[in-house]
């Protein structure tokens, strides 16, 4: 396939993905593990939020505790930003400070205001490195909302990579959290995995390094409970460029089965995928 066909086709699949984007960023929640442990949301799909239930030993921790659940507990963007940036300046050395960063780099992923979200990201992952929250979704979200007109369109695609493999880094030695049984810390587990192989299958994509797209496309999709039509188109695609028609049909079709706007643009895609496997066959 076509460079140019390649782009135009990954702008639309990952424009269909902008909804996604806003709405995950709106139902997200962040369940801490406490200390210098990694960090996993929990049940963020059903867009449960965790209240500040510590010890409240003085009135100055029953206050800090109030400010951040009333930041926690606030929908609209703006005054939850300003209740965000209130509680960072009184309490800047707070442990409830890197959760609060992650809320604002939710507002700003719901606004679609990408350097913003990408700097609060930046500043949750300052004090916790091996968030796996963090990690996954801005992973995820780079490739997804990534212009090659960009100034620093390579260092973003850098960027991505590796927050996705330090994600899938963490995961692998993640001990499970209290608060989580052991069917929650597998569905959250592989929940950021699943998406942490999308960002990276993304990422190369957009690189035009076709094989390892698609490599971390399979790992994305196969056994996935949930079908993302930008996983599948890209990884039609990819196996297209390949010359792997028939698994690329297949791709296609799996793709057009799914709900989203991008049935008919698959079904077309399967239909020409088909017809290459078929012009392709040893006589």
């Amino acid at each position: 396939m076509k460079t140019r066909f390649a782009r135009r086709a990954v702008r639309l699949a990952c424009g269909a993905s902008a909804a996604f984007l806003a709405f995950g960023a709106a139902t997200s929640s962040h369940a801490q593990m406490g200390g210098n442990n990694p960090t996993m949301m929990q049940n963020s799909n059903q867009g449960e939020e965790r209240l500040f239930v510590g010890t409240a030993d003085t009135e100055a921790d029953r206050q800090q505790g109030s400010a951040y659940n009333d930041f926690l507990k606030e929908r609209d963007a703006a005054k939850k930003i300003k209740l965000g940036n209130d509680f960072l300046g009184k309490y800047p050395k707070s442990a409830l400070a890197e959760r609060v960063d992650v809320g604002m780099m939710d507002v700003y992923r719901a606004r679609q205001d990408w350097k913003d979200a990408y700097l609060w990201a930046d500043n949750a992952l300052a004090l916790e490195p091996d968030d796996v929250d963090v990690l996954s979704i801005v992973g995820w979200t780079i490739p997804h909302v990534y212009s090659p007109d960009d100034a620093n369109a390579d260092q973003e695609l850098d960027t991505a990579e590796k927050y996705a493999k330090h994600a899938l880094e963490v995961m692998a030695r993640m001990p499970k959290p209290s608060g989580m049984n052991d069917a929650q810390f597998v569905a959250a587990k592989s929940r950021r995995t699943f998406q942490a192989h999308s960002a990276l299958g993304l990422v190369y994509f957009r690189r035009e390094d076709y094989a390892n797209s698609a490599s971390e496309l399979d790992l994305a999709t196969k056994g996935n409970p949930v079908r993302d039509q930008t996983d599948l188109f890209v990884l039609g695609v990819d196996l297209q460029n390949l010359k792997r028609y028939s698994e690329a049909a297949d791709s296609f079709r799996a793709c057009s089965e799914a709900p989203g706007p991008l049935q008919s643009q698959c079904k077309d895609n399967a239909t020409t995928a088909s017809a290459q496997a078929l012009a392709t066959q040893p006589k």
